[in-house]
């Protein structure tokens, strides 16, 4: 009997020194592994500046290591908060070669590079205190998404069954998800979540933001803020005031984007974009902003670059003076910087940006988003409004700090009667030197001045 049990011992034991070791267990919530560290430097809401990449356009190769090869030239315009086009595969049935149109949310798209390149490109914006948010497209797919095939009740149908676009969008290359689906929404979130953890991303511009339920996005901004690990900025691209209540950073400036273009192009008085202040923020708190911008991939190859919407280089800057000081957190489409006249248009294959072009508008750019980056009062001071029509004019003011920003937006010499609320001695907020304002004030065509107190 004894030989008998030491020989089943040694049996065991050897079958247990052979066996393949077992893989961890995941959690239960199938939570990926964490790829590199948690960035520690995501900016405030309020002091995010956001630059926005094209990859097609961005360079020669459209792709990841196109935008790393230039991350020292966008980090050297002041931005801290470096946004992704989407870089997720796209579809092919019904398709226009839409990057928002998503064949798979879970993989990158083999145009842009690899899931290596993008956490390349993380990894370098990260090394140099940028950080990195993808551009999420909740409210639809392809149509050769495999949801279609394998899990149909997660899109929206017709009478007769069939899956449809959009209503009323004209968006007829992607298929409208149905958001009453509780599994989709619990596959949707988990997709969105995976990113944080395999590329390491600090947040998400979520396309088409009032189109899906708040309560949808609710249940997943919930999700992403209980990632402990990681502070995220979550950007909605839509003008809902609700958005802000259920936990967006950001909302879209779609209204201060077409006041300044009316103003510029239709005579619109200047005093709108004050009602915009109000407005705009209306459920804001804790530092919830508004994105303003003189341009972006929608806009751009629609309705013209900021030179042919906003009168040249000149009036660009006059008007990108106000989305960075006024009461905003300003974005920059790539390309703006250096002055871009040629259009991108959708699909963003046809032009690639020079970046050669211009020194003196992406210097000024520098100058003006170093100002914003130094001054306290400017991202984050009370503001009080002293517009006419054609001149917008407003003091910001904190802790002590109180900055003037005046702004002729109009293509002609404009003489502005200076409130005696401002009057006085002030300094020029680009070399310091001592300017009195009194009385009325000759602004040459399209003309800005920022001042600080003394």
């Amino acid at each position: 009997m004894f030989t008998i049990l030491l020989s089943w011992l040694l049996i065991a034991c050897s079958k247990k020194e052979d066996a393949p070791v077992a893989p961890p267990v995941p959690p239960p919530d199938d939570t990926p592994v964490q790829y590199g560290t948690p960035f520690a430097q995501v900016p405030a809401p309020a002091d995010a500046v956001i630059y926005q990449v094209n990859m097609r356009a961005f360079s020669q190769q459209g792709n990841f290591q196109g935008v790393i090869a230039r991350l020292d030239s966008i980090k050297a315009l002041g931005v801290n908060v470096l946004y992704l086009m989407p870089i997720y595969p796209i579809g092919s049935v019904k398709a226009v070669n839409s990057p928002y149109c998503i064949k798979d949310y879970a993989a990158v798209n083999s145009e842009f590079g690899t899931l290596a390149d993008l956490r390349a490109l993380v990894d370098g914006a990260h090394n140099r205190n940028m950080c990195v948010i993808l551009d999420w497209v909740a409210n639809h797919t392809a149509w050769d998404n495999p949801w279609i095939t394998t899990h149909k009740e997660w899109y929206l149908q017709d009478g007769g069954g069939n899956v449809i676009s959009p209503p009323n969008m004209g968006w007829n290359d992607v298929a409208q998800l149905n958001f009453s689906n509780v599994a989709m929404r619990l596959e949707m979130i988990k997709a969105m979540k995976s990113w944080v953890y395999t590329a390491n991303v600090d947040g998400f511009r979520c396309d088409y933001t009032d189109g899906p339920p708040l309560d949808f996005w609710k249940q997943t901004i919930d999700t992403l803020r209980n990632i402990k690990t990681h502070k995220l900025l979550l950007m909605a691209e839509g003008s809902r005031n609700t958005n802000y209540t259920v936990g967006f950073d950001y909302n879209f400036g779609f209204g201060f984007f077409g006041q300044l273009k009316a103003i510029y192009n239709n005579n619109r008085s200047a005093l709108t974009i004050d009602s915009l202040n109000q407005a705009e923020y209306i459920n804001a708190s804790s530092g919830q902003q508004i994105i303003r911008y003189i341009s972006n991939h929608d806009v751009n190859g629609a309705e013209g670059t900021p030179l042919e919407l906003f009168g040249g280089a000149r009036g660009s800057m006059a008007a990108f003076t106000i989305a960075t000081c006024m009461k905003s957190v300003p974005m920059i489409y790539n390309g703006q910087e250096v002055g871009m006249a040629d259009r991108i248009p959708f699909p963003f294959t046809s032009v690639k940006i020079d970046w050669t072009k211009n020194p003196d508008i992406t210097a000024e750019h520098k100058r003006l988003i170093a100002f914003r980056n130094s001054s306290p009062a400017t991202r984050r001071g009370q503001l009080t409004p002293y517009s006419n029509a054609d001149v917008c004019a407003f003091t910001k003011e904190l802790s002590g700090e109180k900055i003037l920003v005046i702004v002729n937006l109009r293509n002609t010499t404009m003489n502005y009667s200076v409130p005696a609320a401002i009057a006085g001695n002030w300094k020029n907020a680009f070399g310091g030197t001592s300017v009195n304002i009194t009385g009325q004030l000759s602004l040459q065509p399209y003309e800005y001045r920022i001042l600080q107190n003394l």
